[in-house]
């Protein structure tokens, strides 16, 4: 890749919103207060004028977010085919233009074959990316306990819109214990996008990096976290079993029901070096009280 191509950013707006808006609600006690509630917009990604999918987001990151989604899908191979990236609240549309001006190439032959899913705000797979999944070569890596606890103790001290409004999703892309990026949007896998839009502009690798969400590790997170590069998830949710399957298949390490010094390793776990096991076992109750976190 020559040093141009390298530092390619398509023209785009910044046009992310406010997170959270003021409201008034009434208490048990009849009290009027004033709280503050997540924003939940519909965007619709547009590339060279044709309608791809409307997404329900907070609407923070919209230009990383639609560019997210276009990589992830594999709708576009290339972030050097597109122009642009402008986004207009008004008309609750991202415009997106490419160099070729021939929109997404095969477009109906993607659009034929489409999977629904458990997505909130999505819910759709198309053919393509699941026919370029295994295409995707992940590194083997090794991960200490003592490393799992500290990133977890570290991304404690995000969810901002969570702590304020509720009603979002984190996700968070990470190198050891430190946080990289972190997005909260109305689903995670709007964040999730929107992290991978980031790094598509950034040229950010994957191969060394952890994935976290607050919500469960299904099999459409499971692709996203491989079209990334990303070997490693972390959840403080729960999985289901196609995403354990896939996990399986693609060699990425899966993590779940992780807070506190809790965690469950789904797969890999030959790969985690039990350096700082609790000083004692807890019991049942315990164990399962620290588990019963929303699957969300």
């Amino acid at each position: 890749m020559s040093d141009t191509s390298a530092s390619y950013r398509p023209r785009m707006t910044n046009a992310g919103l406010a997170p959270t808006h003021p409201v008034v609600a009434v208490d048990e006690y009849g009290q009027a207060r004033e709280m503050h509630v997540a924003g939940e917009f519909p965007l619709t990604i547009k590339v060279d004028g044709r309608e791809v999918v409307t997404l329900m987001t907070l609407g923070t990151h919209p230009e990383e977010l639609a560019l997210g989604y276009l990589r992830n899908q594999r709708l576009i191979e290339n972030i050097e085919e597109i122009r642009s990236v402008d986004v207009d609240w008004d008309r609750d549309v991202v415009l997106i233009e490419t160099t070729h001006g021939q929109g997404i190439i095969d477009w109906e032959q993607k659009l034929s074959k489409r999977t629904v899913t458990t997505g909130c705000g999505q819910g759709t797979v198309f053919s393509c990316t699941l026919d370029k999944l295994y295409d995707v070569r992940l590194p083997r890596v090794n991960l200490r306990q003592s490393l799992i606890y500290a990133l977890l103790h570290g991304i404690n001290q995000h969810n901002e819109i969570y702590k304020q409004a509720g009603a979002v999703h984190g996700c968070a892309l990470c190198r050891a214990t430190e946080v990289l990026i972190f997005v909260e949007d109305v689903g995670r896998h709007n964040a999730a996008d929107a992290i991978s839009g980031r790094m598509w502009l950034d040229r950010i690798s994957g191969e060394d990096k952890i994935f976290y969400t607050t919500g469960r590790l299904t099999s459409e997170i499971v692709m996203k976290a491989a079209h990334m590069g990303i070997p490693v998830l972390l959840s403080r949710s729960g999985i289901t079993h196609m995403g354990l399957e896939l996990a399986r298949e693609l060699g990425i390490i899966m993590i779940a029901r992780a807070k506190g010094r809790h965690f469950l390793v789904y797969h890999g776990a030959d790969d985690i070096l039990f350096d700082e096991p609790p000083a004692a076992e807890m019991t049942p109750r315990e164990a399962k009280a620290a588990s019963l976190v929303g699957d969300t």
